[in-house]
């Protein structure tokens, strides 16, 4: 095992250790810091003359230096007058899939330019999810005034509001479900000018925070790459609020530069250049805020890294999202994170399950340890809900039973997620060869769910052209969403024409997925808007690149991905069109969108391209029409089979350029919006491991290999009707 390996081993050991932390970040904070520069993406306000509130773009600004916790803070400024008014918001609740806050008082730090008074101080007033609002109430509460810059904190309790409230109507504010903190203009102070720096807005516990100071973290281990220095280490017993980073250029002079949430371990500190050394030093912060002595100073420098050493490093911290961020009983991959902590989703967790093989075989982990993984994920798959042999979207991450996300009707089976899953079992399958106890149960069980998925009983009946999406045991097939391409449903139709026990006709890939009914083009026009590709097949041009088969200029960059991590589309053809080469089309024209960009977004270009599913995407598609300025980072790297060229001047720009705001503890994040300064510390279970998987496959074609090794997948090829290309 080379040095490197074993470094990384040794730090996957010491981040498998459960952290002791009891308070979780995201449970608690309204507003901690922001990535994006200038101004705080999830505000925003509007002022009435002759009163004034200062703003950028509407929204409220950051600064960064004085703050309480690095390594920005909001700052509040503005006029009371007579006439006038003015009023700015916060999101509580910043994406979707963010757990809600748990507490029973709201907290901020502050710290006034001037002597601030309760009768001059601004009104606050929350919100909830239905929009019913809470009386404004002071900000300073009970206190009669605040020193002038000094740093103080205030709590509020939610009875204080909830007590105010004096109506006859039912429909009262749910301080279980925050969805919006609002600061309003409080008495007129004759255009007296504030200035009110805001950090640390959390929800807690009106008693507060009593808990022993924070043990010293211990073991900081500091690795260097081409921007940015990695730093791990472990916590102590103590709840832990989070992780301050010291940063020195001499080792002897350490500035604090950021935060990190106490139930990681791990921080990647963006240094921006190749060849420069820095020295760092890490405390803990407890729930009362107290600060724990620093750690032992370590040191690293950044060095300019190759290709390949690059492709190696996105794979490896992609992957730790399916590794350190899987959910500990079921050690499959959460929906999102931030976000609910029991939230497995199933067809994240099998691209995650593809990104094992790559994983073992660059040494991020070992086949041992793998192998562990992976009988912990398939034991939890064989007790967890299946409805005719098919799991559903999302599993309880603790009991493996049904959670019903979307609605009562998605309490059932659903097959593209369970294509998804099953995808990279069989690639597993193959990969896990070895004579041994344990691999032997890992293929034995994987064949026993290949077995037992009855993808036939998802037509619904013997005469369907389609196969359905859902079933559920109390609803049927209520939902009756019929699966119809081009998009990522390709998997699903190859699957059951495969399966050794519940296949489907072959004939259903060309009255299903490529069908020509009057259905399938209904359904194709309402999702594209359009009549090119209605029929499957297209044929026109978009920017000089045509288009075989695809909606409109194709759809979103995920079509090209996700039935493509197992599934090897090189050299073969059917009737429409040979799907690499359709693949590689696609991927083409998102990158010539984004050079014309024909909206003029902020930051779009011939190394900043990709549109796809995401947390903030808008529609996904290279459309004008579906463009919102977000660049879905995971969508230009995974077609790295198809444009390696464009894909790698896409990895360097958002790696080298835009890391310290893109680049975090899994990897590369979800997206960003450079025109509206949206950067977010997200990632989704769907979008980080095709990065690793595909990668690979322009590599190697490690998973590529795998899964076509499947005796039950050329057959299913050649009745379909593929052939050599």
């Amino acid at each position: 095992m080379s040095k490197r390996a074993a470094l990384f081993l040794a730090v996957v050991v010491l981040l498998s250790t459960p952290c002791h932390a009891q308070w979780s970040y995201d449970e608690h904070v309204v507003f901690g810091n922001s990535l994006g520069d200038g101004y705080y993406y999830h505000s925003w306000g509007n002022a009435v003359a002759p009163s004034t509130l200062k703003l950028d773009r509407g929204k409220l600004p950051l600064v960064s230096e004085g703050c309480f916790s690095p390594p920005n803070c909001l700052a509040l400024q503005w006029q009371n007058a007579q006439g006038g008014t003015w009023n700015v918001s916060l999101d509580a609740r910043r994406h979707w899939g963010l757990p809600w806050l748990k507490g029973d008082a709201i907290s901020f730090w502050v710290k006034s330019d001037k002597e601030l008074t309760r009768a001059a101080s601004p009104l606050l007033q929350l919100v909830d999810e239905k929009g019913q609002s809470t009386p404004s109430k002071p900000l300073l509460g009970p206190l009669d005034s605040i020193p002038a810059n000094k740093w103080t904190r205030l709590t509020l309790p939610f009875s204080d509001f909830t007590g105010m409230v004096a109506s006859t109507s039912s429909n009262r504010f749910d301080p279980n479900r925050l969805a919006r903190v609002s600061l309003i203009q409080g008495m007129d102070d004759e255009r007296q000018p504030h200035t009110l720096l805001l950090d640390e807005i959390t929800v807690d516990g009106a008693g507060g925070n009593a808990a022993a100071s924070p043990a010293t973290p211990r073991g900081l281990a500091a690795v260097g790459y081409d921007r940015h220095v990695s730093l791990t280490w472990q916590a102590g017993d103590a709840s832990v609020r989070h992780f301050v980073i010291y940063r020195s250029a001499d080792g002897k002079n350490f500035t604090p530069v950021a935060t990190q949430k106490g139930e990681h371990t791990r921080f990647e500190d963006f240094l921006g250049a190749s060849g420069k050394t820095a020295h760092y030093r890490i405390t803990a912060v407890g729930l009362d805020y107290k600060e724990s002595q620093p750690s032992a100073p370590v040191s690293a420098s950044t060095r300019e890294m190759t290709d390949d050493e690059l492709l190696t490093m996105v794979q490896e911290g992609n992957f730790r999202y399916y590794w350190e961020g899987a959910h500990p009983v079921a050690g499959m991959a959460l929906e999102v994170l931030p976000g609910d902590k029991n939230l497995v989703a199933l067809g994240a967790s099998g691209f995650g399950v593809a990104a094992m093989l790559p994983a073992i075989e660059r040494g991020f982990i070992t086949r041992e340890q793998g192998v562990e993984r992976m009988l912990k994920i398939v034991r939890f798959l064989a007790k967890a809900d299946r409805f005719h042999g098919v799991w559903p979207h999302f599993l309880d991450g603790r009991t493996g039973k049904t959670i019903a996300y979307f609605g009562e009707y998605d309490d059932g089976g659903d097959l593209v997620e369970t294509a998804f899953m099953m995808q990279s079992l069989l690639a597993a399958r193959q990969y896990f060869n070895r004579d041994n106890a344990a691999e032997r149960e890992l293929r034995e069980t994987i064949t026993g769910f290949w077995r037992e998925a009855e993808w036939d009983w998802y037509r619904r009946d013997p005469q369907s052209d389609f196969l359905y999406w859902h079933w559920s045991p109390k609803h049927g097939f209520y939902i009756h969403h019929p699966l119809v391409g081009w998009n990522e449903t390709m998997i699903v139709y190859l699957l059951a024409i495969a399966s050794p026990t519940h296949p489907v006709p072959a004939s259903m890939f060309h009255t299903g997925f490529a069908g020509q009914s009057e259905t399938a083009v209904r359904y194709r026009r309402g999702w594209g808007g359009t009549t090119h590709g209605d029929h499957y097949t297209n044929g026109n041009t978009y920017y000089g690149i045509k288009l075989d088969v695809g909606v409109g200029s194709g759809g979103e960059l995920f079509f090209t991905h996700f039935s493509f991590l197992g599934f090897d589309p090189r050299n073969k053809r059917d009737r429409y069109t040979n799907y690499f080469e359709n693949n590689r089309n696609i991927a083409r024209i998102h990158h010539a969108y984004a050079v014309a960009n024909p909206r003029r977004m902020q930051g779009y270009g011939d190394n900043s391209w990709g549109r796809s599913a995401g947390v903030n995407a808008g529609g996904g598609k290279p459309n004008p029409r579906d463009d919102n300025g977000t660049i879905t980072i995971h969508a230009a790297l995974s077609s790295f089979p198809y444009t390696p060229v464009e894909s790698m001047k896409a990895l360097k720009h958002f790696y080298r350029d835009l890391g310290a705001k893109t680049w975090g503890i899994y990897g590369f994040r979800d997206g960003f919006n450079e025109t509206d300064n949206w950067y977010e510390d997200v990632n989704m279970g769907l979008n980080q491991a095709p990065v690793v998987v595909m990668i690979e496959n322009h590599r190697t074609g490690l998973v590529w290999k795998n899964f076509m090794a499947n005796p039950e997948i050329a057959p299913a090829l050649k009745a379909i009707g593929f052939r050599e290309d």
